[in-house]
């Protein structure tokens, strides 16, 4: 009877654990813009797709450390972590950081890969693409709109591939000048062209709700490789990406 019950809760805990990690599966493939279900990480023959599992299990976050720890900060700011208001708060926060940095174990060359040979050498811009960031010197957003244009050597990538890029790298603790020079390079490494050209506009929460409290002041950056350096294309550039600004 004794090893009967020590067989069944062993059971029950295997089976709570398999259930807890198949939620943590299942939030690391939301976070990634992944659509997965029971039937679509399993193989026809039954067996569980590996590397779809191993892929999504890279992003997997420890959330159990992050409810923790902000339930340790409310406490420290004098809050009761406890109360009606706040009591799902760690576990929300903790989902959120999952998607919000879900691009720390993601390398936009995987999505800058997918391009067309079509002999094409002028420049092409994607402009304005919306941007959300967390800065890492006080974890407030900062957020704005990317440009990003290059000059391929015959082959483009898709454009969707551009703005993609952007949000993986924008999806991790960030510094606005590393973002603009991490898009630049990535898409320069990735794809060889010509030249890149990038620029950010940005405005931080860390200067408009805290600190000097300027709203609408905004941060432009740039990066420029390749004969995006030389005057007269990066001077081409500069004017194609503020034609009809708003």
């Amino acid at each position: 009877m004794e090893n009967n019950k020590k067989k069944e809760s062993a059971r029950r805990s295997k089976k709570s654990q398999t259930s807890d990690h198949w939620a943590e599966v299942s939030g690391a493939a939301k976070a990634l813009d992944m659509t997965l279900d029971t039937d679509e990480l399993l193989m026809v023959n039954g067996r569980v797709n590996e590397n779809a599992l191993a892929t999504i299990e890279e992003h997997i976050i420890d959330e159990a450390a992050i409810k923790t720890a902000v339930v340790m900060m409310l406490k420290a700011i004098g809050e009761d972590p406890t109360r009606e208001g706040l009591r799902d708060t760690p576990r929300r926060i903790a989902e959120m950081y999952r998607e919000l940095f879900s691009g720390l174990k993601q390398d936009p060359a995987d999505v800058l890969k997918v391009g067309f040979d079509e002999g094409h050498s002028e420049m092409v811009i994607v402009k304005d693409i919306p941007f959300y960031t967390v800065c890492e010197h006080h974890f407030l957003p900062f957020y704005g709109v990317a440009h990003v244009g290059y000059i391929p050597r015959g082959r483009v990538v898709g454009i969707s591939k551009l703005a993609r890029a952007v949000e993986i790298l924008a999806r991790r603790p960030q510094l606005q000048e590393r973002l603009t020079s991490q898009i630049a390079d990535s898409v320069m490494t990735t794809l060889e062209p010509n030249g890149v050209g990038v620029v950010l506009e940005g405005e931080h929460l860390c200067t408009t709700m805290r600190g000097v409290k300027k709203p609408g002041s905004k941060v432009v950056t740039s990066a420029m490789r390749g004969v995006f350096k030389n005057v007269a294309t990066r001077a081409e550039f500069m004017s194609l990406i503020r034609d009809n600004a708003r």
